[in-house]
This record gives structure tokens, sequence and C-alpha cells, in this order.
């Protein structure tokens, strides 16, 4: 079931590129478990968790502030 969220790359929440800050306001799980999970992922060699997190950054976009900011009353 959709529920009308996207995916953007977080630039309030971010570390490095603001992927796990990203996935906590889509899922609602907090940015640390994702970070966590990377982490975890790439323990074993790297790869699996270094690759899907290098995709993400460059596939999902960027929030912009603008795109979601309310005009200011003067």
């Amino acid at each position: 079931m959709m529920n009308g969220k996207k995916l953007y790359r977080s630039t309030a929440k971010r570390k490095l590129a603001g992927v796990c800050g990203g996935l906590e306001e889509f899922t609602g799980v907090d940015a640390t478990l994702w970070r966590l999970f990377f982490i975890l992922l790439a323990l074993p060699g790297g790869l699996p968790g270094v690759i899907p997190y290098l995709i993400m950054w460059l596939i999902v976009p960027e929030k912009s502030d603008t795109a979601n900011a309310t005009p200011e009353k003067e």
C-alpha cells in the first residue's frame, strides 16, 4: 500500500550523505539503527554494506528545503 511518502536524502539528519537520515524519515526507524545496519553489512568484507549505501547516495535525490518551505510573511 502506498502512503504518499517519498524517499529523500536528509539535509538535517546527515552524517555523510543523508541516506540514513532519509531512511529514518521514510520508515520511522531511527537513523542510528540504519547506520548500524550499514556498518554491520560492511564488516564481512565491506562491499555488502558500502555498495548499497553508495547506490542510494547516487540515486536518491536530496530533500530540497525550498520545495517544502512556507513563504515568510513580512
